[in-house]
């Protein structure tokens, strides 16, 4: 049985969708949970819900784009429970158009919370991993990010460079102990998502090969397993979780 007793847990971007089904997962299984998001109502309000739930947690608002917000919260989890020993970097973001039509800042904003702010919570935290000789990273990617998707340009570009990171990441920790790995989702059902007609997500959900979409404790399952003890010699993996993925010319 997967157990995480005593075990910090980080989660950024947790105060709703994805991140938080991670938390509700961790917490489930005995995690000290540490929720980090922008927003800080809705990180406190997470916090407390599973609190509610008779789960450890503490609620960091953190910026992932400044160096100085991901060292607090790594100060913040060591303070409350000790120890830094699982780092999930979820927080993203997506500011989708055509590239002809895309600007600079679109560009810039996706990339730095994306990628750049995968960067600084990783850096923040290995520091504190490597004193322990033990962790565990996993980083989001996405699909898009190794298959790419047109109106995409900035996200899949954000997303390949998480994989190329979490492969260099996963090189240069090993022998220290620390194991980095990533979850590549595909179409999972999250409030970004929603936004899409339902005629859209009909005709997507009928060409995944497993004939539905992704939900968030998909994610989670996956992100349990990899940072559990059943997932030791697992170090540098992308692990799509896409329901086998899309059908050439859709679904019937």
């Amino acid at each position: 049985m997967i157990d995480f007793k005593n075990k910090s847990v980080i989660i950024t971007g947790s105060a709703r969708g994805i991140g938080k089904a991670i938390a509700l997962k961790f917490g489930g299984l005995g995690a000290n949970l540490v929720i980090v998001d922008m927003n800080e109502e809705a990180t406190k309000a997470t916090a407390e819900e599973l609190k509610g739930l008779g789960y450890k947690a503490i609620a960091v608002t953190c910026n992932v784009t400044k160096e100085e917000d991901c060292a607090a919260m790594i100060d913040a989890t060591v303070k409350e429970f000790g120890s830094v020993d699982v780092l999930i970097n979820n927080a993203g973001i997506t500011k989708d158009t055509l590239l002809m039509r895309m600007k600079k800042e679109q560009w810039d904003a996706v990339i730095a919370v994306n990628l750049t702010g995968t960067y600084n919570a990783t850096q923040a935290a290995i520091k504190t991993m490597m004193k322990q000789k033990s962790g565990n990273i996993i980083n989001l990617t996405s699909v898009v990010g190794i298959d790419g998707n047109a109106g995409q340009t900035n996200y899949a570009a954000s997303k390949a460079g998480v994989i190329g990171f979490t492969k260099a990441c996963a090189k240069e920790f090993a022998s220290r102990g620390i194991r980095v790995n990533a979850i590549a989702p595909g179409f999972i059902e999250t409030d970004m998502t929603a936004a899409i007609p339902e005629a859209m997500r009909e005709g997507m959900k009928k060409a995944i090969y497993l004939g539905r979409t992704g939900k968030p404790d998909d994610i989670a399952g996956a992100a349990a397993f990899l940072a559990s003890d059943a997932a030791s010699y697992i170090t540098g993996v992308i692990l799509e979780v896409h329901g086998g993925g899309f059908r050439a010319g859709g679904g019937e």
